[in-house]
């Protein structure tokens, strides 16, 4: 039984890569019938300011699968990453990007007999990418950076169970919690929960930096890492330098309902109609795909096949032996094709059985909402306003001590994170937007109205950027200090 999915052939040279994938895919009797959706830079151009037309979104929503080419995002015009917004309209919110050597794909590594075998699962959804961001004043940008305790656990539990499933002893989490103690430090602590289900892998945390300087270094340490959005960004990017690029590089976008398998390289617009582009990251997201589907054998098939032709030394312009003449799109998938049934002498990949799995799609009436912990006891302990001001610390503390009840007290002013009031250093250098932090004295109670009244007190003497609730859940404080305080 054949299984429908939703293609898009993309930007660029996305047409002609997908061309040669699907020809590929007909040649290994793939049982996968396509319905095509008009999505990328020319329904940008059309007025269609997602990117895609109502119809692409019916036709993915009801299929649950998309097999997307690379795709371009209009420069300038205010819009949206498509590939972006895509993963974050259907919540796919595990990013997997697997990162193999290839033979004939020289590189650094290769070259020193070291193998690269490991896998990046990011999480996609959250993190900066939300996108939202303000100008506080002429000179002061902030953008939120959104960490749920949800998402970490989605991508997380994700991240455990593909390890399991391709045998992995090891996973590891990737993380900046020792700055960003809130945030990194949720998404941390929901690795270490979510650990205890899996005894039998391997668990451990690395800072961030620490990461990128052993990836660089000895990549054979590590089998899987997860990582928050930016990160994994990121470090999915510079692991994809360790085997030649992102033309080798497949990428999996994984959801509840509904995923997405696409190339994450450019759409190479210098070469597009050329016929020359290189096919291999998006053939190697379809083979993830099909192992996705649960069509095994094809996947192992195409694989070995691909990993064949690469040993024998075909390759497109963009890599390999450059004393060799050089293979067009439609002659490195032709090659593909002939060697379909043969095994490569080193990395050949084993077919497990067929388990066809179609993506858990299901037809939803409402948006559904989740909340780890409902019985959560909140307090409001006080406030932090963003104030714009070109006053001196000492100024600004006078002025908003003026404004403040008996029930209150003025703990500390900061500028740019570190803490300027009541001590700080002379030489710690300012701009024009000040964080002004009020808490309620001890056994004070403090409500929401009470501490919007306080914004709109100091808005008599300052223009007000922002206002941020100071909680504890559980007795247990939800902000972090300035450095200095």
């Amino acid at each position: 039984m054949s299984t429908k999915i939703a293609v898009a052939k993309g930007d660029g040279i996305g047409p002609e890569i997908m061309a040669a994938v699907l020809r590929i895919f007909e040649a290994a009797n793939v049982p996968l019938e396509y319905e095509y959706v008009e999505m990328g830079k020319s329904y940008f151009d059309a007025g269609h300011s997602t990117g895609m037309t109502p119809a692409a979104k019916e036709t993915i929503e009801r299929l649950g699968l998309l097999f997307k080419g690379p795709m371009e995002t209009p420069k300038g015009k205010g819009v949206k990453s498509i590939n972006v917004t895509a993963r974050k309209v259907w919540n796919t919110y595990a990013n997997q990007r697997d990162f193999r050597s290839l033979n004939g794909v020289d590189t650094v590594f290769s070259k020193a007999g070291i193998p690269i075998n490991l896998t990046i699962v990011r999480e996609n959804i959250e993190d900066t990418y939300g996108g939202i961001e303000h100008l506080l004043t002429n000179d002061v940008a902030v953008g939120r950076r959104i960490i749920t305790r949800p998402g970490s656990a989605q991508v997380i539990r994700y991240a455990f169970e593909m390890a399991r499933r391709k045998g992995y002893t090891k996973l590891a989490c990737g993380h900046k919690a020792n700055i960003m103690k809130l945030t990194d430090g949720m998404f941390l602590e929901t690795f270490y929960e979510i650990a205890k289900e899996f005894p039998d892998i391997e668990s451990s945390d690395i800072i961030v930096d620490d990461l990128c300087m052993k990836l660089v270094s000895r990549p054979e340490m590590f089998q899987a890492i997860v990582l928050t959005n930016l990160q994994g960004d990121i470090v999915s990017d510079l692991c994809a330098g360790l085997v030649g690029g992102l033309g080798f590089a497949p990428s999996a976008n994984i959801g509840d309902n509904i995923s997405i398998f696409e190339a994450v390289h450019g759409t190479a617009p210098d070469i597009q109609g050329k016929g020359i582009a290189n096919p291999t990251a998006l053939l190697l997201s379809g083979i993830l795909m099909l192992r996705y589907l649960g069509y095994t054998t094809a996947a192992a098939n195409i694989e070995n096949a691909l990993l064949y032709t690469l040993e024998q030394g075909v390759h497109t312009g963009d890599f390999g032996d450059r004393a060799t003449p050089s293979a067009n799109t439609e002659a490195f998938a032709d090659a593909i094709i002939g060697n379909m049934g043969q095994t490569p002498a080193k990395g050949a990949v084993i077919a497990q059985p067929d388990t066809p799995h179609k993506a858990n799609q299901k037809h939803l009436t409402e948006n559904k909402l989740t909340v780890v912990k409902k019985d959560t006891k909140e307090e409001i302990v006080g406030v932090d306003v963003f104030v714009e001001c070109n006053k001196q610390p000492n100024e600004l503390a006078e002025l908003a001590q003026k404004k403040l009840n008996e029930n209150l007290k003025l703990v500390m002013i900061s500028n740019r994170g570190t803490q300027v009031w009541p001590t700080g250093s002379i030489y710690t250098e300012l701009v024009n937007e000040y964080r002004i932090r009020v808490e309620k004295k001890d056994g004070g109670v403090i409500s929401q109205k009470e501490i919007l009244h306080i914004a709109g007190e100091l808005s008599d003497d300052f223009k007000i950027c922002s206002v941020e609730f100071l909680m504890k859940f559980d007795g247990k404080i939800g902000y972090t200090l300035a450095q200095g305080q």
